[in-house]
């Protein structure tokens, strides 16, 4: 799920101020403390066989963001993809891999336990 910023409903907007809403943009009851992520990725990066040996194949984590520049492509377990680029919000629910088109960096916020464990399962997959 994506949006881009143009497309997000203006809620009010004054003389130097602008404020968009979307609302219902993913569920993240339940999912206890939240991390906040800063990541910077080259072209061609593709996580596909770094997430191997995760449920799925596939990055179990939620993520809630916003694309500063680039673009990313996610492919989920049906093998559906969904490409988000510059100044677009974006939710990318459990079970995805991403490939980079262009030079990005995005943020992110995610469940501080489940990215936990992936960037564990990472950090093992980059150690080899």
């Amino acid at each position: 799920m994506h949006i881009a910023k143009d497309k997000i409903e203006v809620k009010m907007q004054v003389p130097g101020v602008v404020i968009r809403q979307h609302r219902n943009f993913g569920d993240a009851r339940g999912l206890g403390g939240f991390a906040c992520e800063y990541f910077s990725l080259d072209a061609g990066v593709d996580t596909t066989p770094l997430f191997r040996g995760l449920q799925g194949n596939a990055c179990q984590s939620p993520h809630w963001g916003y694309v500063l520049r680039g673009q990313l492509t996610t492919t989920d377990g049906a093998g559906v993809q969904e490409t988000v680029r510059a100044n677009d919000l974006f939710y990318w629910p459990p079970g995805h891999n991403v490939r980079v088109d262009a030079d990005a960096e995005i943020v992110m916020f995610s469940p501080q336990h489940e990215h936990g464990i992936v960037i564990e399962h990472l950090l093992g997959q980059t150690a080899r």
